[in-house]
């Protein structure tokens, strides 16, 4: 029976430092920190820009330089709608300006590995110069590239069109400013 004790503690004094903690590992849990998205869902963006006229307006010639501000929101990631508006001179007529007003759909792709987001446009509004004014529609896309979360730089240009001889490219290209 002392046998049988004897061997019974010592069983159990090895199965007890086998219990006694956890094993250390040498490998080492790395944690990738957190992107923080350069295009997010619910941007207010402010547009500040220059931008050129080419095309015709009432049968006349509608080039001209000029700039304008636009303002943008984004629903999600992807679709926003965006106001804008351009003034600027036209270079057929001393003294005469035109003034561009569009409202716009605005789906984009942000590829954030490059800081990119090419966009497309598609939208309406109106069109004043050479003394007259007509109701338009417009499509076209651009470029924007994100130096951080709050500023960007973009190009972009739309083909507006009306049905009174209204047949015009209008490109942009400025610095946008995102809230």
């Amino acid at each position: 029976m002392k046998k049988t004790l004897t061997l019974l503690a010592v069983v159990l004094a090895t199965a007890a430092t086998s219990f006694a903690g956890e094993a250390v590992s040498s490998k080492k849990v790395v944690v990738a920190p957190v992107q923080d998205n350069l295009f997010r869902a619910g941007e207010v963006q402010l547009d500040v820009f220059v931008a050129g006229a080419a095309g015709r307006f009432n049968g006349r010639n509608a080039n001209g330089l000029g700039g304008g501000l636009g303002l943008s929101y984004f629903f999600t990631r992807y679709f926003g709608i965006g106001v804008d508006d351009t003034l600027g001179g036209l270079s057929s007529a001393r003294g005469k300006v035109f003034d561009n007003l569009q409202g716009n759909l605005i789906a984009r792709y942000p590829i954030e590995s490059w800081h990119l987001a090419p966009y497309a446009i598609a939208g309406g509004g109106a069109t004043w110069g050479n003394n007259k004014a007509q109701g338009n529609g417009n499509v076209g896309g651009g470029l924007e590239y994100r130096i951080n979360r709050a500023v960007g730089l973009f190009v972009d240009s739309r083909y507006i069109y009306g049905n009174k001889g209204l047949n015009e490219s209008l490109s942009r290209a400025g610095v946008r400013f995102v809230f």
